[in-house]
């Protein structure tokens, strides 16, 4: 874990920089105390007229080729909101006209052999003109998958993987 490995204060420079408690280090020399709090991280749940739902596949590593959906992680000074609007037209192309909170999952994040911690935030989101799909930054491919096809499994991220299933059982579950 990254705690773990936090060696000296940010503050003060001093290696007294100690594990105070599973989620803290507090220095003994300035008495500044660093907490690992979960980085924010949004995603979108995007279906087209067809009820095809919008994926994405990863171009990079965590989970290299695997279906994910269209997200990414807050920018400072940004609502989830604002994030996860800016991660759809970043990723696809596609301008976001609404959208409505979901719910959440914690999540591990593997990045540079760094484990973080993220709090994962999914929305449903409907957008202005779903033809002009296209992949963009960070997506290989952007397609339209009919929802009988979906896979859960097919999710490389565990979150999303999470959230992909609790999505469609409250889907099939509801008259």
């Amino acid at each position: 874990m990254l705690l773990e490995r936090m060696a000296v204060c940010p503050l003060c420079g001093s290696s007294h920089f100690v594990l105070d408690s599973e989620k803290s280090r507090r220095c003994r020399d300035c008495g500044f105390e660093y907490f690992m709090n979960p980085s924010s991280a949004n995603v979108a749940l995007i279906f087209n007229q067809q009820q095809e739902l919008l994926v994405v596949r990863r171009k990079n590593d965590p989970a290299k080729g695997t279906l994910d959906l269209p997200g990414g992680f807050a920018d400072m000074n940004e609502t989830a909101e604002e994030g996860v609007i800016r991660e759809v037209k970043e990723e696809t192309g596609l301008e976001v006209t609404a959208l409505r909170y979901l719910f959440s999952f914690p999540n591990q994040y593997e990045f540079s052999g760094v484990t973080l911690p993220t709090l994962d935030l999914f929305f449903a989101c409907e957008v202005a003109d779903e033809r002009h799909v296209k992949a963009l930054d960070d997506a290989a491919e952007a397609f339209w998958l009919p929802f009988e096809q979906i896979n859960p499994a097919e999710f490389g991220l565990d979150s999303i993987r999470r959230g992909v299933e609790k999505f469609v059982r409250n889907r099939v579950e509801k008259p």
